[in-house]
Protein backbone atom coordinates (compact mmCIF):
# COMPACT_ATOMS: atom_id res chain seq x y z
CA UNK A 1 0.00 0.00 0.00
CA UNK A 2 1.75 3.36 -1.38
CA UNK A 3 0.05 5.70 1.41
CA UNK A 4 1.45 5.87 4.85
CA UNK A 5 -2.60 5.74 5.70
CA UNK A 6 -5.60 4.44 4.96
CA UNK A 7 -8.42 6.24 3.25
CA UNK A 8 -10.46 4.56 5.85
CA UNK A 9 -10.18 2.75 9.12
CA UNK A 10 -13.68 0.98 8.42
CA UNK A 11 -14.59 -1.40 5.71
CA UNK A 12 -14.20 -1.58 2.87
CA UNK A 13 -11.00 -0.61 3.79
CA UNK A 14 -10.08 0.01 -0.11
CA UNK A 15 -6.28 -1.55 0.41
CA UNK A 16 -4.95 -3.16 -2.39
CA UNK A 17 -3.23 -5.97 -0.25
CA UNK A 18 -6.06 -6.21 1.99
CA UNK A 19 -9.31 -7.97 1.30
CA UNK A 20 -12.74 -6.26 2.34
CA UNK A 21 -13.86 -8.04 5.64
CA UNK A 22 -17.58 -6.55 6.94
CA UNK A 23 -19.22 -3.55 6.16
CA UNK A 24 -17.88 -1.64 9.25
CA UNK A 25 -15.51 -3.62 10.39
CA UNK A 26 -12.11 -1.76 12.16
CA UNK A 27 -8.94 -1.72 10.80
CA UNK A 28 -7.29 -2.14 13.98
CA UNK A 29 -9.16 -4.81 14.85
CA UNK A 30 -9.10 -6.57 11.63
CA UNK A 31 -5.06 -6.35 11.27
CA UNK A 32 -4.78 -7.91 14.95
CA UNK A 33 -6.80 -10.44 13.99
CA UNK A 34 -4.27 -10.95 11.29
CA UNK A 35 -1.86 -11.41 13.37
CA UNK A 36 -3.66 -13.66 15.29
CA UNK A 37 -4.06 -15.87 12.70
CA UNK A 38 -0.38 -16.04 11.55
CA UNK A 39 0.78 -17.10 15.00
CA UNK A 40 -1.77 -19.99 14.97
CA UNK A 41 -0.42 -20.90 12.05
CA UNK A 42 3.17 -20.71 12.99
CA UNK A 43 3.16 -21.59 16.27
CA UNK A 44 5.17 -24.96 15.74
CA UNK A 45 8.03 -23.41 14.11
CA UNK A 46 10.37 -19.61 14.54
CA UNK A 47 8.33 -17.33 13.10
CA UNK A 48 9.17 -13.20 12.60
CA UNK A 49 5.88 -10.57 12.86
CA UNK A 50 5.75 -7.25 11.89
CA UNK A 51 2.44 -5.87 13.24
CA UNK A 52 2.50 -2.56 12.14
CA UNK A 53 -1.03 -1.00 12.53
CA UNK A 54 -2.33 2.24 10.61
CA UNK A 55 -3.80 3.77 14.32
CA UNK A 56 -2.85 6.06 15.46
CA UNK A 57 -2.74 7.86 12.37
CA UNK A 58 -5.04 10.14 10.20
CA UNK A 59 -8.27 9.89 9.03
CA UNK A 60 -8.83 10.14 12.94
CA UNK A 61 -11.66 7.36 13.13
CA UNK A 62 -12.39 5.52 15.93
CA UNK A 63 -15.52 2.72 16.98
CA UNK A 64 -18.52 5.09 18.33
CA UNK A 65 -18.53 3.27 21.78
CA UNK A 66 -15.15 4.20 22.56
CA UNK A 67 -15.20 7.82 21.64
CA UNK A 68 -18.29 7.90 23.33
CA UNK A 69 -16.39 6.98 26.55
CA UNK A 70 -14.08 9.13 26.35
CA UNK A 71 -15.98 12.37 25.78
CA UNK A 72 -17.59 11.72 29.17
CA UNK A 73 -13.78 11.91 30.77
CA UNK A 74 -13.04 15.46 31.60
CA UNK A 75 -10.20 16.94 29.06
CA UNK A 76 -7.06 18.01 30.30
CA UNK A 77 -4.60 20.90 28.85
CA UNK A 78 -3.06 18.46 26.70
CA UNK A 79 -5.34 15.84 25.84
CA UNK A 80 -8.64 16.58 25.03
CA UNK A 81 -9.70 14.49 21.60
CA UNK A 82 -11.87 11.52 22.01
CA UNK A 83 -11.57 10.04 18.95
CA UNK A 84 -7.77 10.19 19.17
CA UNK A 85 -7.87 8.50 22.39
CA UNK A 86 -10.27 6.09 21.23
CA UNK A 87 -7.89 4.97 18.65
CA UNK A 88 -4.86 4.57 20.77
CA UNK A 89 -7.20 2.48 23.35
CA UNK A 90 -8.19 -0.17 19.99
CA UNK A 91 -4.12 -0.26 19.49
CA UNK A 92 -3.52 -1.13 23.38
CA UNK A 93 -6.79 -3.61 23.07
CA UNK A 94 -4.79 -5.43 19.88
CA UNK A 95 -1.44 -5.38 21.36
CA UNK A 96 -2.89 -6.82 24.53
CA UNK A 97 -4.51 -9.55 21.94
CA UNK A 98 -1.45 -10.75 20.83
CA UNK A 99 0.10 -11.08 23.87
CA UNK A 100 -2.48 -13.43 25.24
CA UNK A 101 -2.06 -15.49 22.05
CA UNK A 102 0.81 -15.78 23.09
CA UNK A 103 0.09 -17.24 26.65
CA UNK A 104 -2.38 -19.45 25.26
CA UNK A 105 -0.17 -21.09 23.23
CA UNK A 106 2.93 -20.98 25.47
CA UNK A 107 5.02 -19.30 23.62
CA UNK A 108 5.45 -16.12 25.85
CA UNK A 109 8.86 -17.52 27.56
CA UNK A 110 10.17 -18.04 24.04
CA UNK A 111 9.31 -15.02 22.20
CA UNK A 112 10.75 -12.06 22.03
CA UNK A 113 8.32 -8.43 21.86
CA UNK A 114 9.04 -5.19 20.60
CA UNK A 115 6.09 -2.35 20.92
CA UNK A 116 7.79 0.97 19.47
CA UNK A 117 6.31 4.12 17.50
CA UNK A 118 7.91 5.36 14.67
CA UNK A 119 7.48 9.02 15.36
CA UNK A 120 5.80 11.59 17.87
CA UNK A 121 2.20 12.23 18.38
CA UNK A 122 -0.43 14.12 15.60
CA UNK A 123 0.52 17.71 16.57
CA UNK A 124 -3.75 19.10 16.28
CA UNK A 125 -5.13 16.04 18.17
CA UNK A 126 -2.32 15.86 21.45
CA UNK A 127 0.54 16.94 23.42
CA UNK A 128 3.87 15.62 23.56
CA UNK A 129 4.33 18.21 26.71
CA UNK A 130 7.04 18.78 28.18
CA UNK A 131 8.64 17.83 24.46
CA UNK A 132 8.69 20.41 21.87
CA UNK A 133 7.13 19.32 18.41
CA UNK A 134 5.29 16.85 17.14
CA UNK A 135 5.22 14.34 14.56
CA UNK A 136 7.30 15.31 11.68
CA UNK A 137 10.02 17.70 13.50
CA UNK A 138 13.34 16.73 14.67
CA UNK A 139 12.81 18.53 17.96
CA UNK A 140 12.10 15.66 20.60
CA UNK A 141 8.49 15.64 20.71
CA UNK A 142 9.03 14.37 16.89
CA UNK A 143 11.20 12.00 17.52
CA UNK A 144 11.88 10.71 20.99
CA UNK A 145 9.18 7.83 21.17
CA UNK A 146 8.06 4.71 23.68
CA UNK A 147 10.16 1.81 23.40
CA UNK A 148 8.77 -1.25 25.45
CA UNK A 149 11.04 -4.94 24.90
CA UNK A 150 9.54 -8.11 26.80
CA UNK A 151 11.38 -10.86 27.13
CA UNK A 152 10.99 -13.04 29.62
CA UNK A 153 14.20 -14.38 31.85
CA UNK A 154 16.19 -12.09 29.88
CA UNK A 155 15.06 -8.86 30.63
CA UNK A 156 14.29 -8.04 34.44
CA UNK A 157 10.63 -7.47 34.09
CA UNK A 158 10.39 -3.40 35.44
CA UNK A 159 14.02 -2.46 34.52
CA UNK A 160 14.62 0.66 32.84
CA UNK A 161 17.42 2.12 30.74
CA UNK A 162 17.87 5.39 29.81
CA UNK A 163 20.40 4.90 27.02
CA UNK A 164 19.41 6.43 23.98
CA UNK A 165 18.33 3.80 21.14
CA UNK A 166 17.11 4.57 17.62
CA UNK A 167 14.99 2.24 15.00
CA UNK A 168 18.44 0.93 12.74
CA UNK A 169 19.01 -0.93 16.12
CA UNK A 170 16.26 -3.54 15.80
CA UNK A 171 17.72 -5.39 12.92
CA UNK A 172 21.15 -6.25 14.67
CA UNK A 173 19.32 -7.13 17.74
CA UNK A 174 16.77 -9.66 16.25
CA UNK A 175 19.91 -11.07 14.43
CA UNK A 176 21.64 -11.54 17.87
CA UNK A 177 18.25 -12.96 19.45
CA UNK A 178 18.04 -15.33 17.00
CA UNK A 179 21.42 -16.30 16.93
CA UNK A 180 21.55 -15.59 12.92
CA UNK A 181 24.96 -14.53 11.89
CA UNK A 182 25.03 -11.45 9.83
CA UNK A 183 24.19 -11.70 5.98
CA UNK A 184 27.48 -10.63 4.38
CA UNK A 185 27.51 -7.11 2.54
CA UNK A 186 24.70 -6.12 4.67
CA UNK A 187 25.76 -2.44 5.84
CA UNK A 188 24.03 -1.73 9.52
CA UNK A 189 24.15 1.24 10.67
CA UNK A 190 22.83 0.26 13.91
CA UNK A 191 24.30 -1.33 16.77
CA UNK A 192 22.94 -4.55 18.79
CA UNK A 193 20.80 -3.36 21.82
CA UNK A 194 21.40 -7.08 23.59
CA UNK A 195 24.17 -5.73 26.01
CA UNK A 196 21.52 -2.75 27.13
CA UNK A 197 18.20 -5.28 27.49
CA UNK A 198 20.30 -7.61 29.70
CA UNK A 199 22.31 -4.71 31.05
CA UNK A 200 25.49 -6.77 30.77
CA UNK A 201 26.75 -3.88 28.69
CA UNK A 202 26.52 -0.34 26.85
CA UNK A 203 26.69 0.77 23.30
CA UNK A 204 29.91 1.71 21.14
CA UNK A 205 28.43 4.53 19.55
CA UNK A 206 28.03 7.96 21.51
CA UNK A 207 26.29 9.77 18.74
CA UNK A 208 22.77 9.56 16.73
CA UNK A 209 21.69 11.26 13.59
CA UNK A 210 18.70 12.70 11.93
CA UNK A 211 18.67 13.87 7.98
CA UNK A 212 15.18 15.27 7.18
CA UNK A 213 15.79 17.25 3.29
CA UNK A 214 12.52 18.06 2.59
CA UNK A 215 9.66 20.38 3.48
CA UNK A 216 6.60 18.63 5.48
CA UNK A 217 3.39 21.24 5.33
CA UNK A 218 1.93 22.77 8.57
CA UNK A 219 -0.97 20.98 10.39
CA UNK A 220 -4.51 22.09 9.37
CA UNK A 221 -6.03 24.38 11.89
CA UNK A 222 -2.79 24.02 13.85
CA UNK A 223 -0.65 26.83 15.82
CA UNK A 224 2.22 27.11 13.02
CA UNK A 225 2.51 30.50 12.07
CA UNK A 226 4.15 29.61 8.57
CA UNK A 227 2.95 26.81 5.91
CA UNK A 228 5.83 25.01 7.05
CA UNK A 229 5.79 22.14 9.78
CA UNK A 230 9.29 22.26 9.33
CA UNK A 231 12.14 22.80 6.52
CA UNK A 232 14.63 20.52 5.68
CA UNK A 233 16.89 20.06 8.99
CA UNK A 234 19.10 17.70 10.14
CA UNK A 235 20.46 17.07 13.75
CA UNK A 236 22.82 15.31 15.40
CA UNK A 237 22.67 13.42 19.39
CA UNK A 238 25.76 13.04 21.21
CA UNK A 239 25.19 12.52 25.02
CA UNK A 240 23.08 14.78 26.25
CA UNK A 241 23.70 17.41 23.71
CA UNK A 242 21.91 17.92 20.87
CA UNK A 243 22.43 19.83 17.47
CA UNK A 244 19.93 21.03 14.76
CA UNK A 245 20.86 22.53 11.71
CA UNK A 246 17.92 24.38 9.67
CA UNK A 247 19.71 23.94 6.19
CA UNK A 248 17.64 26.98 4.18
CA UNK A 249 19.82 29.42 6.07
CA UNK A 250 21.82 27.46 8.19
CA UNK A 251 20.65 28.20 11.24
CA UNK A 252 22.11 26.23 14.25
CA UNK A 253 19.75 25.29 17.48
CA UNK A 254 22.45 23.78 20.11
CA UNK A 255 20.45 22.19 23.34
CA UNK A 256 21.49 20.05 26.28
CA UNK A 257 18.65 17.60 26.72
CA UNK A 258 19.50 16.78 30.29
CA UNK A 259 18.95 20.49 31.51
CA UNK A 260 16.02 21.74 28.85
CA UNK A 261 13.99 18.07 28.09
CA UNK A 262 11.47 21.04 26.44
CA UNK A 263 14.22 22.64 23.94
CA UNK A 264 13.66 26.08 25.01
CA UNK A 265 16.93 27.42 25.85
CA UNK A 266 19.03 27.54 22.44
CA UNK A 267 22.65 27.44 23.41
CA UNK A 268 24.56 28.07 20.23
CA UNK A 269 25.38 31.63 20.93
CA UNK A 270 26.59 31.48 24.17
CA UNK A 271 28.36 28.52 23.29
CA UNK A 272 29.39 28.58 20.21
CA UNK A 273 32.54 26.27 20.47
CA UNK A 274 30.23 23.48 21.50
CA UNK A 275 27.70 24.17 18.74
CA UNK A 276 30.98 24.46 16.24
CA UNK A 277 32.23 20.76 17.56
CA UNK A 278 28.70 19.23 17.31
CA UNK A 279 28.35 20.74 13.99
CA UNK A 280 31.62 19.25 12.67
CA UNK A 281 30.51 16.00 13.53
CA UNK A 282 27.33 16.41 11.71
CA UNK A 283 28.84 17.59 8.41
CA UNK A 284 31.92 14.56 8.28
CA UNK A 285 28.12 11.90 8.85
CA UNK A 286 26.57 13.92 5.94
CA UNK A 287 29.74 13.57 4.05
CA UNK A 288 30.41 9.94 4.86
CA UNK A 289 27.41 8.64 3.69
CA UNK A 290 26.41 10.90 1.16
CA UNK A 291 23.18 12.43 2.56
CA UNK A 292 21.98 15.04 -0.27
CA UNK A 293 20.70 18.65 1.18
CA UNK A 294 18.66 20.77 -0.78
CA UNK A 295 21.04 23.67 -2.81
CA UNK A 296 18.66 24.36 -5.57
CA UNK A 297 15.85 26.93 -4.80
CA UNK A 298 12.01 25.64 -6.95
CA UNK A 299 11.67 27.74 -9.31
CA UNK A 300 8.06 26.92 -9.47
CA UNK A 301 7.43 28.13 -5.85
CA UNK A 302 5.16 30.99 -5.30
CA UNK A 303 5.61 32.43 -1.74
CA UNK A 304 2.70 34.65 -1.77
CA UNK A 305 0.45 31.72 -2.32
CA UNK A 306 1.23 30.55 0.87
Amino acid sequence: YRMGHPKSYFSPYQIEALRDGPEGEYLTDRLTEEALTFIDQNRNQPFFLYLSHYGVHTPIQAKKELIKKYRQKTPTKEHGNPAYAAMIESVDEGIGRVLEKLDELGLTDNTVVFFFSDNGGYGPATSMEPLRGAKGMLYEGGIRVPLIVRWPGRIEAGSVCHDPVIGIDFYPTILETADVTRPSGHVMDGESLIPLLKQTGTLSRDTLFWHFPAYLEAYKGGKSTGPWRTTPAGAVRQGDWKLMEFFEDGTLELYNLKEDIGEIQNLAGSLPEKAKALYGVLLKWRETIGAPVPTVENPQYDPESQ
